[in-house]
């Protein structure tokens, strides 16, 4: 359990937040509509609760 989620579940967690905050910046960058802006934003946040709580249940776990 704590080799997948240290080597697998956290990674692809804050990889999913980097692509969605690059394609945000992106979409800034390149004056996209503000309507995917928001759209992205509400996905990094909603990712980055799920890193987070993945992060915390990760380190409990190996704290057990």
């Amino acid at each position: 359990m704590t080799a997948f989620l240290t080597t697998i579940a956290v990674p692809v967690a804050l990889m999913a937040v980097a692509v969605v905050l690059v394609l945000g910046l992106w979409n800034m960058m390149k004056g996209g509509s503000s309507n995917t802006s928001q759209k992205l934003m509400r996905m990094r946040v909603l990712l980055q609760a799920i890193a987070i709580a993945l992060v915390m249940f990760t380190l409990w776990v190996l704290g057990r």
